[in-house]
């Protein structure tokens, strides 16, 4: 009965969302989401509420160390919704731990690839990325004897790390103020919304009691609830003066910091596979497997950029570099119909059904970014050309989790792909298929779409790698070694 009460729930948001859209000058969102994916969007949403609930628990006897003080804060803002403009969306909506930390529902996954943010009708250009594993990648830096940008956290390398000496920490800025996001429109609503939750004592406990210690203007539950961005006059809408302004942008570092603390936790970044097993001679690969990290490691030259490890270097799967591998374009995507004005008046992309991801390009030229990134270094803007349309490198780690082997997954940065299988096909087959249309009969076993941009496209290890059927198949089987969980967590 609950589950019915809150899927109703849902559903009359959405039909409110709808409505709202003919307002004077809007449009009305193209996207409608299907029963199956809120009856399940409501499943992953019982599931956090019910996590936040064990970890607001734990606050009765919170930990004796600040390690794990910090850790407990960043899990509680990890699976609170009230964090979002509309309370209703938490950070975990797209990361949970059934899939690895990255999207939690199968019909999105299957549909539309990206999620919807807490206003509704507004989603992403991109999937979610896991964020297990994410607080280990370095600050970005430009690496001269490779010719590379390495580091930094997001598809496009955005969260740089450069100001908090910490990726992880300025990827969690990001979404709280992403209008297709968690959708406030400013930092401070995150705030003061933190200080209304019941961890605010281990807060003020862990960072001081400075950190809530703001004088509010009386609207600010108004203006916070008002989904972003800002008026173009007023970006920072919560008008405090200048000292209660410097303190919540230094808590709001603080509160990032420990969502970043919480995602390096062997909660969340534990190496538990069977892959870890092998390397401590706990376990053994199968035939296939074996054959799989062999083929991974040689004539598939999938380590040549998901590295395994080497002397002094984690097995994290990613060389944190960038890549353009020819993605097609994801058609599915509900951002191409963003092109209008939604109730709100807002559009989220204005180029519509030409919109192209520019990657780390875009980044450095501060090109359609939906949330804000570190500040650029200037001396990478001249980088921007030779890193259009590349996309971070993500690790291989937890590549295959799921909660039942039925469930879908979407890959690489925009979803289009839904399977192991078809990626590692793609890599072997990219230049060597014909072209056609997407959703030709033919897509993805005789033929693939164009590549969404050439510009920057890697050639070197990708398209042509004269792997068989069964090739193929050991290498996703030995990609599904890489699941957390094949060993207990100390």
């Amino acid at each position: 009965m609950k589950t019915q009460r809150a899927l109703l729930s849902i559903t009359a948001a959405l039909v409110a969302a709808t409505l709202g859209a003919d307002a004077p000058g809007a449009e009305e969102s193209s996207t409608v989401l299907s029963p199956q994916a809120l009856q399940e969007m409501v499943q992953v949403e019982a599931e956090i509420d019910r996590i936040e609930a064990h970890a607001i628990e734990r606050l009765a006897v919170p930990p004796d160390n600040q390690v794990q003080q910090v850790e407990l804060l960043g899990k509680l803002m990890l699976y609170d919704k009230q964090l979002s403009v509309n309370r209703n969306e938490a950070c975990a909506f797209c990361h949970t731990p059934e899939t690895g930390f990255t999207g939690p529902v199968s019909e999105l996954n299957r549909t539309t690839g990206s999620y919807p943010g807490s206003v509704r009708t507004r989603f992403s250009n991109r999937k979610p990325q896991s964020h297990a594993y994410a607080p280990l990648s370095p600050v970005l830096h430009f690496n001269p004897g490779q010719g590379d940008l390495v580091g930094g956290n997001f598809w496009d390398m955005r969260a740089t790390g450069r100001r908090l000496g910490n990726p992880a920490a300025e990827q969690a800025e990001g979404p709280p103020t992403n209008p297709v996001e968690m959708g406030l429109p400013d930092i401070a609503c995150a705030v003061y919304r933190a200080s209304q939750r019941p961890y605010r004592a281990l807060f003020e406990s862990v960072w001081g009691r400075q950190a809530f210690a703001i004088a509010w203007p009386r609207d600010v539950e108004q203006v916070c609830a008002r989904p972003g961005p800002p008026p173009a006059g007023a970006p920072m809408p919560v008008h405090l003066g200048s000292l209660d302004r410097g303190r919540a942008g230094a808590t709001f570092d603080q509160m990032a910091q420990s969502i970043a603390g919480y995602e390096a936790s062997a909660e969340v970044t534990s190496f538990t596979s069977k892959f870890d097993a092998v390397l401590a001679g706990k376990a053994q690969f199968t035939t296939q497997e074996q054959a799989g990290y062999d083929l991974f490691r040689g004539k598939a030259q999938c380590n040549a950029c998901h590295r395994d490890g080497g002397p002094g270097e984690d097995p994290l799967f990613t060389d944190f570099t960038a890549s353009n591998i020819g993605t097609p374009a994801n058609p599915r995507l509900p951002y191409y119909a963003e092109n209008r004005p939604d109730a709100l008046g807002y559009v989220a992309n204005p180029a519509g059904s030409s919109f192209i991801d520019g990657g780390v390009g875009n980044f450095l030229t501060k090109g359609q970014l939906l949330s804000q990134p570190s500040a650029v270094d200037q001396r990478w803007v001249k980088l921007a050309p030779g890193n259009q349309a590349r996309i971070q490198v993500p690790t291989l780690r937890n590549v295959d989790k799921r909660p039942y082997p039925a469930f879908v997954k979407a890959y690489m940065h925009n979803g289009y792909f839904t399977s192991l299988k078809a990626i590692v096909h793609f890599y072997n087959t990219r230049d060597v298929l014909l072209r056609c249309q997407s959703h030709d009969v033919g897509e993805s076993t005789t033929c693939w779409p164009a590549p969404e941009s050439t510009d920057n496209m890697n050639t070197s290890r990708v398209g042509r790698l004269s792997l068989s059927d069964a090739e193929e198949d050991a290498i996703v089987s030995f990609m599904q070694t890489l699941t957390d969980g094949f060993m207990a967590v100390n």
